[in-house]
């Protein structure tokens, strides 16, 4: 599990080699308040698609915690130093939540880099409040107040609930551990506060309703870059609804939908076997495509 020196701080991430020498490399993008140990049991599914890295996002898992704001522009810029750093030329980007949004970011910025990008329970587009049920805009209503940064720097329920109540089938106390253990300290769950308030409502904040509209164009005008959207069910946390997977089915060009079935949010935890089934077949799929 290698560590990288990635601008002034370090990036930390799993390797595991693949079958298919010289073919794109698999790269795992977590979300919020997770860490590549999300994709554990979903990286040996596809190990035998191609090489797989997941990184732990700056500030997150194992990874370095610079005295940064971990803003969504932080986020990116370490994120394309690090693939900078890996050296990876040719990538198929598959993102979770944050992960998603980054891996759009990033594909948007580097065309020429990109093969194909699969996605799940991400940011799509920016949102009103007046879309958000009552309990999610409740939520996001104390994520971004003074109640919001003692819940999430005074404690780790936060983090806690996103894998009680945001997965069909809560985690035990041994299985939340490594979730729980990068964030032991107030100012270790910095980045987690500041992801809980980067939703883009109502154009707030602006300058990640500006990347998620950016990043938007290029998923619309993209034919020649093949992308998937897995879908799931069963769940009030689910964040891609039927209404939103219908959105990406009009606004996404060269999209696949493959439906998975139950899950919440935190899908790794609930399917983790089917997830990197669907993310494989798609692989074997994208690099046996002609060229267009």
């Amino acid at each position: 599990m290698p560590t990288i020196d990635v601008l002034d701080s370090h990036i930390h991430h799993t390797d595991v080699p693949g079958s298919r020498p010289g073919g794109p490399a698999i790269v795992l993008l977590h979300g919020n308040p997770s860490s590549s140990h999300a994709w554990r049991a979903v990286t040996p599914v596809l190990s035998g698609a191609g090489r797989v890295l997941a990184p732990d996002l700056i500030g997150m898992g194992r990874s370095g915690k610079p005295d940064i704001a971990y803003s969504f522009a932080d986020h990116a810029r370490y994120l394309a130093a690090w693939l900078d750093a890996v050296g990876l030329d040719r990538v198929l980007l598959v993102g979770h939540d944050w992960g998603g949004a980054l891996a759009f970011d990033w594909a948007a910025q580097h065309p020429d880099r990109v093969v194909g990008v699969a996605f799940f329970e991400t940011i799509m587009r920016p949102m009103s409040w007046d879309e958000l049920g009552p309990g999610p805009r409740s939520r996001a209503e104390t994520m971004r107040s003074a109640q919001g940064e003692d819940l999430i720097l005074g404690t780790n329920d936060f983090i806690s609930s996103a894998y009680t109540g945001g997965v069909r089938t809560p985690l035990s106390a041994a299985e939340m551990a490594p979730y729980l253990a990068p964030y032991q300290t107030r100012e270790s769950r910095r980045p987690v506060l500041s992801w809980a308030r980067s939703l883009p409502l109502d154009d707030d904040p602006a300058d990640v309703a500006e990347r998620v509209r950016g990043y938007g164009k290029w998923l619309a005008a993209s034919p020649e870059v093949p992308k998937l959207l897995l879908t799931f069910e069963g769940s009030p946390t689910l964040l891609v609804t039927p209404a939103i997977a219908a959105w990406c089915a009009a606004n996404v060009a060269a999209l696949d939908i493959e439906h998975i079935g139950p899950a919440g949010h935190h899908a790794t935890e609930d399917q983790p076997a089917a997830i990197g089934a669907a993310v494989a077949r798609w692989v074997a799929r994208v690099v046996s495509r002609p060229a267009v």
